[in-house]
């Protein structure tokens, strides 16, 4: 079990797992509201389950001790989230779920791509053919 814990894998898989959820039960939450009010209640709801999560595992730290890069890079990255959310959730408020989810995973073939240009990673050329099928999966799935 401790080994599962410490696996990326594993912790993908359940990433997968709840975003999938969060695309079902944002569409039906989405339905009778406005999608940017839905937004604020969702992000106040993670709010107030992050912080208790960080409490009860006694994962803070002082605010003093993150550096200015990081501070930085983590504003950019919610506001990322924030946009990345306002716009999902529109476009389920508008579209069929089964449509927004596919294209918006369409995020993993942009990771690829910006981490290969603005991080200097490198993917292999079965790696690129797997981003090129993650690429068309989502476009067939969505159309």
């Amino acid at each position: 079990m401790r080994i599962m814990l410490a696996s990326w894998p594993f912790w993908a898989v359940l990433s997968a797992v709840f975003a999938a959820l969060t695309a079902i039960f944002g569409k039906i939450g989405v339905e009778n509201i406005n999608s940017d009010f839905a937004t604020l209640i969702r992000t106040v709801i993670i709010l107030v389950v992050l912080a208790a999560f960080v409490v009860a595992t006694h994962a803070g730290q002082p605010l003093a001790t993150v550096p200015h890069k990081t501070w930085a890079f983590l504003a950019l990255s919610g506001l990322a989230t924030g946009a990345s959310w306002v716009c999902y959730y529109r476009a389920l408020k508008i579209g069929p779920a089964s449509g927004v989810a596919p294209i918006d995973k369409m995020s993993v073939v942009l990771v690829a791509l910006f981490a290969f240009l603005f991080l200097g990673e490198r993917l292999s050329a079965h790696n690129w053919a797997g981003i090129g099928l993650i690429a068309l999966g989502a476009i067939l799935v969505a159309t």
